[in-house]
């Protein structure tokens, strides 16, 4: 009990406090850019922290990472052109929302929705940290390879009216992200002589170029078909209730925001599945089970509730295979562990014994992180709202400006700019046909995982012909992957079946 006061009261000393806020602060910034993400600011900071106690460089850290997270939210409902890839999901209700005016009401949902998320997951993780690090412990290869086939065909749907263009789509993201260094032998692959892909492609430029540019282009498009010399700029209405988010549609809301936390915290809590498969699961789940499905990416609070409570559950919850393991959860948490191991701290079960007031510390940053997030967020959505009373002619170039120095900022290489570009224009067009740039974009940052789970499970094969009948579990989230697959092309051929009749009837 001394250990938990003790640290509590470390995790309120006014520097800790200070410096917790400050991370918070920087993070939203920097979420809001496109391009500049949670993982990229801590690797940025880390050296700021050298001269830090542990405990004031982890909060900060901590802080800069939950920031980032609701950050990415900002542009994506302002402009539409997503901070972070897991605010993409968000964009879908978040931008419809301001072009009705209504574009403080959605940012304040998404703020909400971020910190009930965040907090719960943070709670969560200070209560059964253990026993989830041990669920995630007895996941094999085969295992990790049949989540990540699940994740894609439930994905596969999103962004599309057709789960065939959907698959197509994830496949030849899976086969863009296998550009590079093939693991087993070291041999490059699919790089045409061309010495930057020997790394494979970069996420943040790929990213940019999906979500981001090619949203421009269409508007570029809409713009010059209107003329040219009109200015597009999204008005937000004066009415109470379209800049609020009351009691009531908030709590309207509680279940989409509890099952959203929970898949966060289940994805989160898994390795190397990231905080975009959250959010998209999350919205998919939601749009499935409400009662007003064709409100969905018309604006309506419940999806954003769904895509922010889910993303920022991650955060929290990618922690506890860290804490408990030693192993990170996704990139943002490597650098974290990167940042404990400077401080002289090896991450993992260990730790609790021989720095408790330290953890407990670091528990109460998590915390108060969070309300900061909140107080943040809440005193400068007016300022986040002015951001876009811009003519289109100003606006846009800034956008792509800000496109352009995202991807360059990575790793300082042209190069990176020239991915942007390319897979804009392929963004673009994959708007245009209906194919799920969505399921692309996820299918690329699970590509190398999906390989490295799809290598070793042959590679253990070898000795066990039958591995997969052997793995129960694997076998039921394989089984469940073909059961999605099977009950959209079911429905999507009902649908049209139904539709062919009533046009018959008509005629």
């Amino acid at each position: 009990m001394e250990m938990i006061v003790a640290g509590l009261l470390d995790a309120l000393s006014p520097i800790s406090l200070l410096f917790v806020f400050v991370g918070v602060a920087i993070g939203v910034l920097i979420g809001a850019i496109p391009g500049i993400n949670g993982p990229m600011a801590i690797a940025l900071f880390i050296p700021v922290t050298y001269y830090m106690s542990p405990l004031t460089a982890i909060g900060f850290l901590v802080g800069l990472n939950k920031g980032a997270f609701f950050g990415g939210a900002v542009s994506a409902v302002l402009l539409r052109t997503p901070g972070t890839p897991e605010a993409a999901a968000t964009s879908w209700d978040g931008y419809p929302l301001t072009q009705q005016g209504k574009g403080e009401k959605a940012l304040r949902m998404a703020l909400y929705s971020s910190v009930a998320g965040d907090f719960i997951s943070t709670i969560v993780l200070i209560a059964i940290a253990a026993p989830l690090a041990a669920v995630a412990l007895f996941m094999g290869p085969a295992e990790i390879f049949a989540l990540i086939s699940l994740a894609l065909t439930v994905i596969a749907g999103i962004g599309t009216n057709s789960i065939g263009r959907g698959l197509m789509a994830a496949g030849l993201g899976i086969f863009v992200g296998l550009i590079g260094t093939e693991p087993v032998t070291a041999l490059p692959r699919l790089t045409f002589d061309i010495y930057q892909l020997g790394s494979g492609l970069s996420l943040i430029p790929v990213a940019i170029g999906l979500l981001a540019f090619s949203e421009i282009l269409l508007q570029l498009e809409k713009f010059t078909v209107k003329g040219g010399g009109e200015h597009i700029v999204h008005k937000f209405s004066s009415k109470l209730q379209d800049r609020m988010v009351s009691l009531k549609e908030f709590f309207a809301n509680t279940k989409t925001l509890l099952r959203g936390s929970l898949i966060g915290i289940g994805v989160g809590a898994m390795p190397g599945l990231g905080a975009p498969v959250a959010s998209f699961m999350s919205y998919d789940q939601a749009m499935k089970r409400s009662k007003k499905k064709e409100e969905f990416g018309k604006g309506t609070l419940e999806g954003i509730g769904a895509s922010e409570s889910a993303n920022s559950a991650v955060v929290a919850a990618s922690m506890i295979p860290l804490f408990v393991l030693g192993i990170p959860g996704n990139l943002a948490v490597a650098m974290l562990m990167g940042a404990f191991m400077i401080h002289g701290m090896q991450p993992g079960p260990l730790m609790f014994q021989e720095n408790a007031q330290l953890m407990y510390g670091i528990y109460g940053s998590l915390v108060i992180a969070s309300v900061f997030l909140l107080v943040i967020g809440r005193f400068g959505l007016r300022f986040f709202c002015k951001a876009v009373n811009i003519p289109a002619m100003i606006l846009y170039p800034i956008v792509v400006f800000t496109c352009i120095m995202g991807s360059y900022l990575g790793k300082s290489d042209m190069f990176d700019v020239a991915v942007m570009l390319i897979f804009g224009f392929i963004g673009y067009f994959m708007r245009k046909f209906d194919y799920s740039y969505v399921a692309f974009l996820i299918g690329f940052i699970l590509a190398p995982e999906w390989e490295r789970a799809l290598q070793q499970v042959v590679i253990i094969s070898e000795h066990e012909t039958f591995m997969f009948f052997q793995r129960p579990v694997a076998m039921g989230l394989m089984a469940l992957a073909l059961f999605v697959v099977v009950r959209t092309f079911w429905k999507s051929f009902k649908d049209g079946r139904q539709k062919q009749m009533e046009a018959a009837t008509q005629e």
